[in-house]
């Protein structure tokens, strides 16, 4: 299972830098903890920008996230986008802890992206 954990947690990091490619190049290692049953923990190490995940506790990392692993697994197998982890985030069925400067970085940094893409959507033509 945690070959697919590791197949997925780089999954949904690509797909969010695809989203927000401004983070593309950030240097960090977050932790991923991924609850299971009882006394099921995986955990798992991302390196950023290479997105290397690796089974570990990642003592090194500067941000963690937590969740639950059914929950995770289908947010990424139903293709999540950066609004539903936001959404996600928000309603407390993800946590992220760590180092304040990087949360807010990122935070801000899809704000910013967020905005960008609803003054690109096209406009619909009005009707002479």
């Amino acid at each position: 299972m945690s070959g697919d954990a590791k197949q997925l947690i780089e999954t949904a990091v690509r797909s969010f830098l695809e989203e927000v490619p401004a983070l593309k190049p950030m240097k960090l290692v977050v932790g991923f903890d991924l609850v299971g049953g009882r006394s099921d923990l995986q955990q798992f190490r991302l390196q950023l920008p290479e997105v290397e995940v690796t089974k570990d506790m990642a003592t090194d990392a500067r941000i963690r996230v937590e969740m639950r692993r059914e929950f995770f697994n289908l947010m990424v197998e139903h293709g999540a986008k950066v609004a539903d982890w936001r959404e996600a985030f928000y309603d407390g069925k993800a946590k992220a802890s760590g180092v304040e400067q990087y949360l807010k970085l990122i935070l801000t940094v899809v704000e910013k992206q967020e905005e960008r893409d609803r003054l690109r959507r096209p406009k619909h033509p009005r009707p002479h």
